[in-house]
């Protein structure tokens, strides 16, 4: 007796069927287990990222209206008074604990020359007047550091004869005060608050000789 094939069970395709569609299945699993094992991540690494990009992103306005032109005027330089020029800014983030300002002058010939270090100085503290005065510790409870010059507190641009040098005032926001006595030197700031800076304001002003 002769057996067509439409006579097989249809049991016999039913369980190729199942057999074939578990292949499948298996087949798209090992396919998409990379990208849902990304899927999982709760990327927590980068959430820190965020924060410690948000911390360091954070800027104070710093401005002076002395300074308003972009050029240092000879009043506040050693060919003037030699006094410091007024500055204002922003307001810091709120846990600001105290301020560190400084001057430097990144064109000098043996390198960033430093002409103003002035730190612990109050979170409430919004401005500086002009002509502030040269001793370790002001009224207000802030100190002073040791310039490149060798004296305590501001001492104007200088810069060579003939040369046009550019001076950046630099303020910073810290979450402490700094356990540094007055006298200080910029290298003994910059290590001091290393950890501590919450926002920073920068300006930057010419001088020509």
């Amino acid at each position: 007796m002769h057996i067509s094939g439409s006579t097989l069970p249809a049991t016999f395709f039913d369980h190729s069927a199942a057999l074939l569609a578990r292949i499948l299945l298996l087949l798209a699993l090992l396919l998409l287990a990379p990208f849902l094992a990304g899927c999982r991540s709760t990327n927590p690494p980068a959430a820190q990222s965020a924060v410690a990009s948000a911390a360091t992103s954070a800027s104070i306005t710093l401005s002076s209206d002395n300074l308003a032109n972009g050029t240092v005027p000879s009043e506040f330089t050693c060919d003037g008074a030699d006094r410091s020029p007024a500055l204002k800014w922003t307001a810091p983030p709120a846990d600001t604990k105290s301020f560190v300002l400084t001057i430097t002058d990144p064109d000098a010939p043996g390198g960033t020359f430093t002409h103003w270090i002035l730190y612990d100085l109050p979170a409430n503290t919004s401005a500086l007047p002009a002509g502030v005065a040269t001793q370790d510790q002001l009224s207000d409870g802030s100190h002073q550091g040791r310039n490149d010059f060798g004296k305590i507190g501001y001492s104007g641009p200088c810069p060579p004869r003939g040369s046009t040098h550019r001076y950046f005032f630099d303020l910073f926001a810290l979450n402490s005060t700094l356990a540094l006595p007055a006298r200080a030197t910029r290298a003994q700031i910059e290590d001091a608050m290393n950890t501590h800076v919450l926002a920073r304001g920068k300006l930057m002003a010419r001088y020509s000789r």
